[in-house]
């Protein structure tokens, strides 16, 4: 197991800043996960800690030392890529062995390790298989079980299961985790899968244009959002944000608590029989769940509320929420606490 630290790290490219200071830390065997949407500097902040980059200005260190101008091999890191990186012509064995041979490991220690990551990733009964013969779960262990026999102190993995159906990818997310805990790896996990990351995730580090708009634990990332980003980009359905002015949402007499310029409401904290009415603009049925959005002044409103719920488009609704369960933001953005 190893801590990370990154200290003050900043990439630029030319004129281009893709980290802008980035200043983090990940405690020995956690599972960290990088979240954030394409382009916001997930991917270039792993590639940084595994040195496959150079960054800018800043440290980083594994394990209280200092790696910031060491080479990938000597970091005592291993990477799981999205694509796996496999062998085609060689068999699930020889792929997940490669890297010891090239470190010239010794035959016995090398097949006593291949032997305990096949029968801890389930794949005894396939080492004898070449890539083409496995399926896209099989092929994803294989990618594991190469970085696991490596005994590396850190594991690093770049959006390794967006090549799986959507099934198998919930699968693999409950395997992964598991095995994270039992083996008490410290795992960084890159990802925009905002699921994959509030399932797995001791620490979520939300990234925004190069910068951390928040880290923090999935069940404190989800109930205190500390940006209006953070609160738009965790929860399916999205948080809503109504537009207010003063204290009343824009366009209507509804009270928002208190003064701000944004009020933020959970759609699943959202009540039907409360004091507040509103037209039902459209409903979504998804079987245990009823999605509707409902107007309230100028502002647009979305609930979530049990399937069995009687709502129509054109209709009038009167909705509430607990007071608790309201966020304000101010102009920039930022939590009002």
């Amino acid at each position: 197991m190893a801590s990370i630290r990154l200290e003050g790290v900043g990439k630029q490219w030319g004129d281009t800043t893709a980290l802008h200071d980035i200043t983090l830390d990940i405690p020995s065997g956690t599972f960290c996960v990088l979240l954030g949407p394409s382009g916001c500097g997930k991917s270039t902040t792993l590639r940084i800690v595994a040195g496959l980059e150079t960054a800018t200005s800043g440290r980083v260190l594994i394990d209280g030392q200092d790696v910031t101008a060491l080479p990938p091999a000597r970091r005592g890191i291993a990477m799981v890529f999205q694509n796996y990186a496999l062998f085609p012509h060689l068999s699930v064995a020889q792929n997940i062995a490669f890297g010891l041979q090239v470190r010239k490991v010794p035959k016995d220690e090398a097949a006593r390790r291949l032997d305990e990551a096949a029968q801890l990733l389930g794949l005894s009964a396939l080492l004898d298989r070449k890539p083409s013969q496995l399926s896209g779960g099989q092929q994803q262990r294989v990618a594991l079980g190469r970085a696991l026999v490596a005994q590396a102190k850190v594991c690093l993995m770049d959006e390794p299961l967006s090549n799986l159906d959507a099934r198998l990818r919930q699968e693999m997310r409950t395997e992964l985790r598991q095995l994270q805990q039992r083996l008490g790896l410290t795992v960084v996990y890159v990802t925009h899968d905002q699921a994959e990351a509030m399932s797995m995730a001791d620490q979520v580090v939300l990234l925004n244009k190069g910068r951390i708009e928040q880290a923090a634990t999935p069940r404190e990332l989800y109930a205190q959002p500390e940006t209006t980003f953070a609160a738009s980009f965790v929860g399916t359905p999205a948080m809503n944000l109504l537009r207010l002015d003063g204290d009343r949402i824009a366009g209507s007499d509804v009270g928002a608590g208190r003064a701000a310029h944004w009020l933020g409401v959970r759609p699943e904290d959202i009540m039907i029989g409360g004091p507040v009415p509103a037209t039902v603009r459209a409903v979504e049925y998804l079987g245990a769940d009823l999605v509707a959005h409902c107007a309230i002044g100028s502002e647009t409103l979305t609930l979530r509320t049990e399937g069995q719920a009687t709502l129509a488009a054109g209709g009038t609704v009167h909705l509430g929420w607990p007071p608790a369960r309201a966020h304000h933001f101010d102009d920039r953005g930022q939590r009002l606490h």
